[in-house]
């Protein structure tokens, strides 16, 4: 008895789900966009004759590219209208995607903001190209482009990256230790700890989403950020605490306010210090940390 065409669908859908994921959450930073990608790439994929397709994983990569392409440019707009910096949603993510280092670095809070960078076109080429390795014919099926204008789309993204990417990638223990220091500091409420471990032009944004409080702009400097989390009143801080977690496959902390969730921290560290910090207040945003989401780039 031969398989009903819409089962083979369902079982190559399932396959390759976890990487379809991958593909468009790396374009769009949001989860929630995601999934609404894979839920479009289904509905086209169930019509598609699979007689006529020699590469199914390819085929639905491509799919997913095209949607997330057009939402990614509804985002764009979007998100000029969003209150504060925008930042990505973490991801509570699985053990094994800590221990790939290149899906953990093209993953991380720090890269997500430099892909924003990009135009929708250069981000999937980027994408495509630098973290899934797809070659350029592929890519220029899936952006609608030809071979020769992918691979001056991506010289281009490549080198635009590569001018605001870290020098060096921190080790998930180097992360890891800097984040140590930065929640003892703030617990103990000593202004000279945090200096130490606060690089002296740290970024923070905070992502309030203009539903929970947060810096409308960045904030500049670590004397500065070193005020923002010292100051307040002391009844305040006693009702939070920290929480080592891991989002987008690096080390980062969740912040619960009365026991409730309230917020992830993420970082980026170079050379033992902090340069950057990320703070995820937006409670839309915060539906993908309480269980993990698996990630693959094959």
């Amino acid at each position: 008895m031969t398989d009903h065409p819409t089962d083979l669908a369902t079982e190559a859908f399932v396959t390759h789900r976890n990487l379809l994921f991958t593909v468009a959450y790396e374009m769009l930073g949001s989860a929630a966009d995601a999934e609404d990608v894979l839920q479009e790439t289904w509905l086209r994929w169930v019509k598609v004759d699979l007689g006529q397709v020699s590469d199914q994983r390819a085929y639905l990569v491509r799919i997913t590219t095209r949607q997330a392409l057009n939402r990614l440019r509804t985002m764009k707009r979007r998100r000029e209208a969003y209150v504060g910096p925008w930042l990505p949603e973490p991801l509570l993510t699985t053990p094994d995607v800590a221990e790939d280092i290149e899906l953990a670095e093209s993953m991380s809070m720090a890269m997500m903001l430099v892909l924003e960078s990009l135009s929708p076109t250069e981000r999937a080429v980027f994408v495509l190209r630098e973290v899934f390795e797809a070659d350029y014919d592929e890519i220029a099926e899936a952006v609608g482009k030809t071979p020769a204008a992918v691979r001056q789309i991506a010289h281009r993204a490549r080198g635009h990256v590569d001018a605001r990417r870290p020098r060096r990638t921190a080790s998930p223990s180097e992360t890891r230790a800097a984040l140590e220091s930065f929640q003892r500091a703030i617990e103990t409420g000593n202004p000279q700890d945090l200096l130490d471990v606060l690089a002296p032009d740290v970024v923070l944004l905070s992502d309030g989403g203009g539903v929970k409080r947060a810096a409308l702009r960045p904030v500049l400097g670590a004397e500065k950020i070193v005020r923002f989390y010292l100051g307040g009143s002391a009844k305040v801080k006693a009702t939070i605490t920290w929480e080592p977690t891991v989002v987008n496959g690096s080390p980062a902390l969740a912040v619960h306010v009365g026991g409730e969730l309230d917020g992830v921290m993420a970082v980026r560290v170079e050379n033992a210090r902090i340069t950057g910090l990320y703070f995820v207040r937006n409670p839309e945003k915060l539906t993908h940390v309480t269980s993990e989401t698996p990630l693959t780039l094959r």
